[in-house]
């Protein structure tokens, strides 16, 4: 059975903690890592942990990759990636914009409120890219983000005189690696930016753009 990339970097993590715990010292964690990120599949990473307790990790995964399950899982491309990508802007001044329901998400999108509000939901939404970027830039406005609890979100915007921030309403672990990643950076001021991270939702909602 061959392994993913998600797979490769459990195996990662329990030579990580062997070495907190004192269990193998930094070379041994180089020459291990070595072969981690150079495995082909599975008989190649059990040699790796054998002796440490983390060790049961990788047989799990194996019998785990051996039944079916969603393309992410396995390290295939997520099918959320890829089709002809919507507007790079949304733009609410003294009014409001919305972009919600199946529309794809293009590789850099700016979202900009001005006395007013953006809303921005991507739970059934695609991707044009693996990673994409929102800038969003809220003045005496604000902007709210809608992201599904399946893909990966990096919130690095800046609040001043006003919020940006990451609300996890799903409780759910990160997605897997191989999952879509966007990244938002922007600016609050006397406004805010808030990012809501809640369950995933069915590719069947209508496309709604303004």
């Amino acid at each position: 059975m061959r392994v993913s990339d998600a797979d490769r970097e459990q195996v990662a993590q329990v030579l990580h903690q062997a070495l907190s715990e004192g269990r193998i010292t930094i070379d041994e964690l180089e020459e291990r890592l070595s072969s981690v990120y150079s495995a082909k599949t599975f008989a190649d990473l059990k040699p790796v942990t054998a002796d440490l307790p983390g060790s049961a990790a990788v047989a799990t995964t194996a019998s785990a990759s051996l039944q079916p399950a969603p393309s992410r899982v396995l390290g295939l491309p997520d099918n959320r990636v890829g089709g002809h990508p919507g507007s790079a802007a949304s733009i609410g001044v003294m009014s409001g914009a919305v972009r919600k329901g199946s529309w794809v998400l293009p590789q850099q999108h700016t979202t900009f409120a001005f006395w007013g509000g953006a809303e921005i939901d991507l739970r059934s939404a695609r991707f044009a890219e693996k990673s994409c970027t929102i800038t969003a830039v809220a003045i005496m406005g604000g902007i709210e983000i809608t992201v599904p609890d399946d893909i990966n979100v990096n919130v690095t915007g800046i609040g001043f005189m006003g919020a940006f921030m990451l609300e996890d309403k799903s409780g759910a672990p990160p997605a897997p690696p191989t999952a879509p990643t966007v990244t938002i950076n922007g600016l609050g001021f006397w406004g805010g930016v808030v990012v809501y991270r809640k369950p995933a939702k069915d590719l069947n909602a209508p496309q709604i753009e303004s």
